[in-house]
Order: C-alpha cells, then structure tokens, then sequence
C-alpha cells in the first residue's frame, strides 16, 4: 500500500519567490487509523443522527473500537465515561454517544462535523 503526499496552498514567506507556492503535506497512517474503545462490556446503538430521536441504524457489540470522523453537539447522555452531549461520527450516517466511547478527554478531540 502506498501513500500519496497531499499538497497543501500556503502564502510565501518573505524573501521567497510567487504567493500559492505548493508545499506537500505528510500524515502518517497512524494517525489516520487511531480508534478507540467503547465502554467494556456494553453494546452501543449507533444511530443515524447525533441523538436518540434518530433511528438505530447497527449496534457495536462489546469490546468494538471505532475511529471519529468528527464531532458535534446532540443529545445529553449519561453513560459509563460521563454526561456529554458529544456525539462521534465513526462513518457516513453513524453516530455514537462520546459517553460511551473512551477518548480520554471530556472534550472535543476530533473537528466539529460540517
């Protein structure tokens, strides 16, 4: 498997020659594969939008890891790391409550989702 460097616009610095010159971006694909655990022991509904009013579209069995996409406000849920109303996209259409999932943080640690 290979990776292609993305490029990445950014302005001149003094000294240098045109504005927009291209600089490569590099990511490394442990970054882009972290996942996390949800809560041992417990199946976690994934749902459709960022709250319980959506529908359940699969549920994670206990001992699943996901990666966050993004993150964004929706419904307050208690669960075994807390009270949030932190919601996780782990794929297109999925959504899982941050208080089941163990990011280490009561915070954001993924972007907001657009």
């Amino acid at each position: 498997m290979s990776v292609e460097p993305a490029e990445i616009e950014r302005t001149a610095q003094p000294g240098e020659g045109t504005a927009g010159a291209v600089a490569p971006l590099v990511t490394t694909l442990a970054a882009a594969a972290t996942t996390y655990p949800i809560a041992p022991g417990v199946s976690v509904n994934v749902r459709s939008g960022p709250g319980t009013g959506y529908p359940i579209v699969k549920v994670l069995p206990a001992g699943s890891r996901v990666a966050i996409h993004c993150q964004t406000p929706g419904t307050w849920i208690t669960g075994p790391y807390g009270t949030t109303n932190i919601w996780d996209n782990i794929a297109s259409g999925q959504y899982v409550s941050d208080a089941y999932v163990n990011t280490g943080s009561d915070g954001y640690i993924r972007p907001r989702c657009s």
